[in-house]
Parts: C-alpha cells; sequence; structure tokens
C-alpha cells in the first residue's frame, strides 16, 4: 500500500529512479546540444542576428527548402494514396516485396540514395538521357531537388494511410453502392473523410522530413547558390567557413521551424483522433 493505493508490479525499478534516468538521458542526448544552439544563437546582437536570418542567400535557401518539401510532399499525398490503395485494397503476386520496397528510403543511407538518384536522372543516365531529348534536365536543378525529396517522404504518407485504409468499412461502401451512389460520390463520402486525418499527418511528417534533408539532396541539386542551394547545405558551408554566428543563426532558425512542425504534426494527430472519436491517452 502507498497512500491507500495498492503499487502496481513493476519488472523496472521505482518512478523516481526511472524518471530521473529519463531526464538525465534526454538532457544529455537532446536538450543540452539544442539549448547550446540557442544560447549561441541569441549572444549574437538581434540586429546582427536579423540580418544574417535575412540574407539574400539564406533567403534563397528558404525559399527553396520549403517550397521543395511542399511540393514533394503534395505529389506524395496523391500518388502515396493511390500506392496505399493498391497495397490494401488488392491482393498480387509479390505484394509483400513490393510492401517491402516502400521502406527502402527509411534503410537506404543517405548518401546512397543521393548518388543513386543523380546516377539515373543526370544527363548520361538512364532516365536523364530520355528527359534530356525531351527538353527536361532533372539532375542539379530545382526539379531534381523535389524529385529526392519526393523519395524519402513517400514512405510517411503511404505508412499513414494504410492502416487508416484498413480501416475503411468496406460494408458501408457496399451499401452506399447498393442504393445507387457512384464510385466518387463512394469515395467523397465514404473513403476520404475517414482517411483525411491519416493523410493529413503522412503530408505534414513528409513536409517535416523534407525541410532539414541533406544527404539525398546534394548530390543531385547542384548546390548552385541562389538557385539550388538548400538551407541544411548553407548551414555547412557556413561552418567549413567558419562563419560560425551564421551557423549558429540558420541552425536556430531551423530548430525552431522544426519545433513548430512538430506541433502542428501533433495539432493534425490530435484533431484526427477528435474526428474519430478517439479519447487520447494520457
Amino acid at each position: 500500500m502507498a497512500h491507500g493505493r495498492v503499487a502496481v508490479p513493476s519488472v523496472l525499478p521505482g518512478f523516481g529512479l526511472t524518471f530521473g534516468f529519463t531526464v538525465s538521458f534526454l538532457s544529455a542526448i537532446i536538450l543540452l546540444p539544442l539549448a547550446a544552439l540557442v544560447i549561441r544563437a541569441f549572444e549574437i546582437p538581434p540586429g546582427d542576428l536579423l540580418g544574417l536570418l535575412t540574407d539574400e542567400r539564406a533567403v534563397a535557401s528558404y525559399r527553396l527548402s520549403f517550397g521543395a518539401a511542399a511540393i514533394a510532399a503534395t505529389i506524395n499525398a496523391v500518388f502515396g494514396f493511390i500506392v496505399a490503395w493498391c497495397l490494401v485494397r488488392y491482393d498480387f503476386p509479390d505484394r509483400r516485396l513490393l510492401d517491402t520496397m516502400i521502406d527502402l528510403p527509411f534503410a537506404l543511407p543517405t548518401a546512397v540514395s543521393g548518388i543513386a538518384l543523380a546516377t539515373v536522372f543526370s544527363p548520361a543516365g538512364w532516365l536523364g538521357q530520355q528527359l534530356a531529348a525531351a527538353g527536361v534536365q532533372v539532375a542539379y536543378t530545382r526539379l531534381g531537388v523535389v524529385v529526392a525529396l519526393v523519395l524519402i517522404g513517400l514512405p510517411f504518407v503511404v505508412r499513414s494511410l494504410q492502416l487508416a485504409l484498413a480501416d475503411v468499412h468496406r460494408d458501408l461502401e457496399d451499401a452506399a453502392e447498393s442504393l445507387g451512389a457512384g464510385g466518387f460520390h463512394v469515395f467523397r463520402r465514404i473513403i476520404l473523410p475517414t482517411v483525411l486525418p491519416a493523410l493529413a499527418t503522412g503530408f505534414t511528417l513528409a513536409f517535416a522530413r523534407g525541410i532539414g534533408k541533406y544527404g539525398s539532396i546534394v548530390f543531385i541539386s547542384g548546390n548552385l547558390p541562389f538557385a539550388t542551394e538548400i538551407t541544411p547545405l548553407l548551414i555547412v558551408i557556413r561552418l567549413e567557413q567558419y562563419d560560425y554566428a551564421a551557423a549558429a543563426a540558420l541552425g536556430f532558425f531551423m530548430l525552431a521551424v522544426s519545433f513548430m512542425m512538430l506541433l502542428a504534426i501533433n495539432a493534425v494527430q490530435g484533431w484526427g483522433q477528435r474526428r474519430l472519436g478517439i479519447r487520447a491517452v494520457r
């Protein structure tokens, strides 16, 4: 008995010890490095900090990083839905193999995926030659950045949608069709409202992943200032130039954006739970 309550048996030590270890571990691995970055950024005079964040080259990198991430996440939302639908609703040979391939961007080192994309889409590559003949160049352009972000963001959308599509009640679809509803009506009124929270979560995750991606992009983008230079690459360049103030300022900006994206993801997930009538576990 503890304060009138029966203690719940646990295989781990008491709450105080495990909670203390948790806080210490998270502080050493996450909180202290991030706090050091924030402190370093706030050591810069506000006017200089604002100047570093609004530098013309930095602003150009923001446009590319956020714009390409948004475009790629939108593409993944459309085609990720189609892929998830195919994997959930149809049974065909080698479906498990195709399902496993979706996770390859998670398993591949980012440099490997970047080199592979540059090899395929370069002007001398397998697909690059065909596209160049049609007047389209992918490698070393902004389009190449979008292609790289589509590759790394697709699994987030597909995995988010698969469970949601599996939960769609097929009997409701059959009932609607038996009452004369067309395919588009069934999709708009039954399927889409059910999977919309998962689709929004997948889009947000893919967008957040794309903003901070580095390794998969640098090999296919060409890294041209004001053209194909992403913000994470600019941070690395500032560090190589020993411009630690600019690197800290850009790092602080990306940290703030990442924090806001996490808040957005949690908000979307909470909205999805409320929409589906699921009470969050506290």
